[in-house]
């Protein structure tokens, strides 16, 4: 095999750090070639603050990053990779920089900082120059200005102020330090202001990371040179894109980036790698290389397989029109996680979570109740600097236009907030001017609004309950003025953009933080449906509702990412994968969380329920690695300790509580745990990881996720992996590493299989314990029938297949209309033109002379044990004669389940 520069069969993720460095993975690469994948997965490779353990806080674009071994260690990480047929997919950060200590390590700021908006570089970032008295508010001092004034001084031609040194503009040297501190083109000030005053974008709350105009085709070009030039040098071959939501415009910087690699690449004017063909508007889709055959490429990135990390709700759909392979994956790792939660059990589990913490229904005890509260906690509190750009931008709108001039500041940013709260996703995708039809409005005479029908519905829904804000009728029509500006259907001038991109930033800022960091770890029921992408309120998904969602992956984006674990997620699958379990015993957690508490009482009862929870995902009580994720998630949930307002004797308690509670536990406590979850975590484990290998898209696997690991938040799941070797291996771990290397294996032998063009259809088991089996076949791409990969057409109905609606129920995609409509999958229509997607096991394109695989995987096992086992449960397989790659054992036709998954919980079986 060869390392292919298009789609990647398989993906692994190295998070680079100076204690894990370019060397360090080249030693690692014969071990991760013999697993199975195909292309290493890097964190950001460009130079960032010294001693960063992530590289998301870029400080030059233009070098490879020296801790790391520098663009040398690079290229030889390249080569040995390349030498035993593995790619190079690598992360970029386009959406911010570091603001960092000291401020010359990022050249271009500390040009903005001494020359002032008439910096050639003053372009780079976003910066409100109207504000602040045209100066850029630095909140960098550790209290009041007044009191910090004595640790300020002039040296060697800056200033400064511990780490910190800063430039003086030219001329002021010699100024006394008053005058000296108001001639700068920057002000000084105490960190606390940040949240209220600040003028430049950041990324979500953090000051630390300030925003990058990548819009700016200058900087665009700036930025990514570098890059660029990696992947003409083939050291490169495909990207990974951080936070695309954050950007002024998503889709416009994605179109510039596939021209770019295209060019960079010598595919400029080719569709994809010149052996598919693109169809009209560059859509991210995949077509069929002229002639036909089996190879199928990706467009976007002119054959560069480029992924974005958009986080997706429940029910929204990744815009069509963008120039990608799809998203890293977590909605496949919700769609996944999902099975394995029983929702009768989840019902129960939160009733007695209710009755144990007693958290009122907006600090916890309902999940929607709880969303709305922090997201108006976030918006006034930690955004209010943006919302206060947000209401000047709007004030000049409005002031510029004598019909809309008599809605008053105050009402704006009253209706900002509102709409703002409202919204169900990250983010609406509106321009100025852009390519979507007038949805009309009460201001469309205006300029009509320009966006999605999905986001015009979304806005006016979110606006007609924000309308509840206000007491007076009149005063609630600025409701109306803030949606359409939001939508860019107020004028094309540069307020207009302003307004409208900085919504949309805002919105994607206040979603993270209000959901995924504040609400996550006040809602807590269940730990491990509060993870990146989930819905923490509907966590449970049926194996239709699954099938459903593979069979539109493998039509739509089927070479789109899928994850499990990542150096974001909250705890690692495996560490889910023993919470979820909970959901099929929740009397039993009931009572051994009140026994556990009774021996070591805790500050507050929301307190046990989640730092019992959290020790139960370790499996043991790790004091060192316990005792920060816990601390993380009080501050997090900000109930009665926060980041910025610390209750030091609030956190004593806790760690006190931890360190006598959960750590010091007698080890009979955590025998008589694992005698009732070890056997549904090992079943919950092995099944999500074969789900996540072989369904539709291409799975990236965390470092160190071969084996069974159980990892908790960020720091503790960024730890240097241990690789290079083949560690010992028992029980469990041994079996999810035979199972990883099986199917990372078939994947790469037989990439037809499962890449774009491949089949995917469910299989249904029959019997009376059929509901606890999961399996589907995957098979080649000339086995297909019913649509053209060529024309995106059904060759049945010759509907298109890329409307932006759904054709069976009518509604747009990005409504958050639900997809079902009470037809079952096994039907075997496709749920948007009515084409076949191949969903029965009779169907003769799956039962064609060629092989496949079946996967099978066993849910709720606890609950099967319950009753009775597989007992004359059978599974129907394609016709034909089937090996299991895990055990070996042969089977064919209906098979009894208790036969096939005798020895583990699920299997991976290849036609022989």
């Amino acid at each position: 095999m060869t390392a292919d520069p298009g789609t990647p069969t398989a993906t692994y993720r190295l998070q680079l750090q100076p204690a894990f460095p370019f060397a360090a993975a080249e030693r690692a690469v014969p071990y991760l070639a013999s697993l199975g994948v195909s292309h290493l997965h890097l964190s950001p490779v460009l130079e960032a603050v010294p001693g960063s353990t992530h590289g998301y806080d870029v400080v030059d674009h233009r070098a490879v990053r020296a801790e790391l071994g520098g663009e040398q260690g690079l290229r030889s990480l390249a080569r040995t990779a390349r030498a035993h047929g593995l790619g190079l997919i690598v992360d970029i950060v386009p959406n911010h920089m570091a603001a960092p200590a000291p401020e010359r390590l990022n050249a271009p700021l500390w040009e903005v900082l001494r020359e002032g908006p008439e910096s050639p570089y003053a372009r780079w970032f976003d910066i409100d120059w109207q504000a602040q008295g045209g100066k850029v508010l630095l909140p960098v001092l550790g209290g009041p200005l007044g009191e910090e004034w004595e640790r300020l001084r002039v040296e060697d031609g800056t200033l400064r102020y511990y780490d910190h040194a800063f430039p003086l503009r030219p001329g002021t040297e010699g100024l006394p330090l008053a005058g000296l501190l108001d001639a700068q083109w920057y002000r000084l000030c105490w960190w606390r202001l940040a949240r209220t005053e600040l003028n430049y974008r950041r990324f979500f709350t953090i000051s630390e990371l300030i925003a990058v105009r990548v819009e700016d085709p200058e900087v665009f070009d700036a930025t990514h040179a570098t890059l660029l030039r990696l992947m003409r040098d083939g050291v490169v071959d495909g990207l990974r894109i951080d936070h695309p939501d954050g950007l002024a415009d998503p889709e416009g910087y994605l179109r510039r980036l596939d021209r770019a690699v295209r060019a960079a690449t010598g595919q400029a004017g080719a569709g994809g790698s010149g052996r598919g063909a693109a169809p009209e508007g560059g859509s991210g889709r995949w077509t069929a290389p002229e002639g036909g055959g089996q190879r199928i490429t990706p467009e976007g990135g002119g054959g560069r397989w480029t992924v974005v990390e958009k986080i997706l709700a429940r029910d929204e759909r990744l815009p069509d029109t963008w120039p990608v392979a799809g998203t890293t994956g977590y909605d496949a790792l919700h769609h996944i996680d999902g099975l394995f939660v029983d929702p009768d059990g989840l019902e129960k589990l939160t009733a007695l979570y209710r009755a144990f913490a007693a958290p009122p229904a907006d600090l916890g005890g309902d999940w929607a109740a709880t969303v709305r509260r922090a997201a108006h906690e976030v918006v006034t509190h930690e955004l209010a600097a943006e919302v206060a750009r947000l209401t000047r931008t709007a004030s000049r709108i409005c002031a510029a236009d004598p019909r809309l001039r008599d809605h008053a500041p105050w009402a704006l940013r009253t209706a900002i907030r509102e709409l703002l709260v409202r919204l169900p996703v990250y983010r609406p995708y509106a321009s100025v001017g852009g390519p979507y039809a007038s949805m009309g409005g009460p201001h469309a005479s205006l300029g009509g609004p320009s966006a999605t029908g999905a986001d015009a519905m979304m806005l006016r829904s979110a606006a007609a309950d924000a309308r509840e804000a206000f007491t007076v009728e009149q005063e609630a029509q600025v409701v109306h003025v803030v949606r359409d500006a939001a939508l860019g259907g107020l004028g094309d001038g540069p307020d207009h953009r302003d307004f409208c991109a900085r919504f949309a930033q805002t919105a994607a800022a206040l979603r993270a933080k209000s959901v995924e960091d504040t609400a996550f770890y006040r809602y807590a029921p269940l730990l491990s449906a509060a993870e990146v992408g989930g819905d923490p309120g509907r966590p449970a998904v049926s194996p239709e509702e699954f099938h459903t969602f593979a069979a539109r992956r493998s039509r739509d984006w089927p070479a789109t990412g899928t994850v499990l674990s990542t150096h974001d997620t909250k705890r690692s699958a495996d560490a889910r994968a023993r919470l979820a379990a909970l959901t099929e015993c929740p009397a039993w957690w009931g009572r051994t969380v009140a026994e556990l508490t009774r021996s070591a009482p805790a500050p507050d009862p929301h307190l046990a329920w989640t730092a019992w929870q959290t020790a139960l995902a370790l499996g043991h009580g790790d004091a060192e690695r316990l005792v920060p994720a816990v601390l993380k998630a009080v501050r997090e949930a900000g109930l009665r300790t926060t980041w910025t307002e610390r209750n030091a004797a609030y956190e004593a308690e806790v760690t006190a509580f931890l360190e006598a509670g959960p750590c010091a536990a007698d080890p009979s406590v955590w025998t008589a745990i694992g005698a009732e979850l070890d056997g549904p975590a090992r079943a919950n484990a092995l099944g999500a990881a074969l789900l996540q290998l072989t369904m539709p898209g291409v799975p990236d696997l965390y470092m160190g996720t071969e084996h069974i690991y159980t990892a908790l938040v960020d720091p503790d799941n960024r730890r240097p992996p241990e690789l290079g070797g083949e560690p010992a291996a028992q029980g469990p771990s041994a079996e999810k590493l035979l199972l990883t290397r099986a199917a990372l294996r078939l994947r790469r032998e037989h990439p037809g299989w499962f890449g774009p063009g491949s089949g995917y259809a469910p299989l249904t088991a029959e019997g009376p314990t059929a509901a606890h089996c999961t399996a589907f076949v995957r098979t080649g791409t000339s086995e297909r029938t019913g649509t053209s990969e060529r024309t995106g057409t059904s060759e049945r109905t010759g509907t298109s297949e890329r409307t932006g609606t759904s054709e069976r129920t009518g509604t747009s995609e990005r409504t958050g209309t639900p997809e079902r409509t009470g037809t079952p999958v096994q039907t075997g229509a496709s749920e948007r033109t009515g084409a076949s997607v191949r969903t029965s096991v009779d169907d003769p394109g799956t039962a064609g002379g060629e092989r496949g695989a079946v996967t099978v995987v066993t849910r709720l096992s606890r609950r099967l044990a319950e009753a009775g086992g597989w007992g004359a449960t059978r599974l129907p397989l394609p016709p034909g004669r089937w090996r299991d790659l895990l055990t070996g054992r042969t089977a064919e036709g209906a098979v009894p389940l208790e036969e096939l998954l005798a020895r583990l919980p699920v299997a991976l079986l290849v036609r022989i």
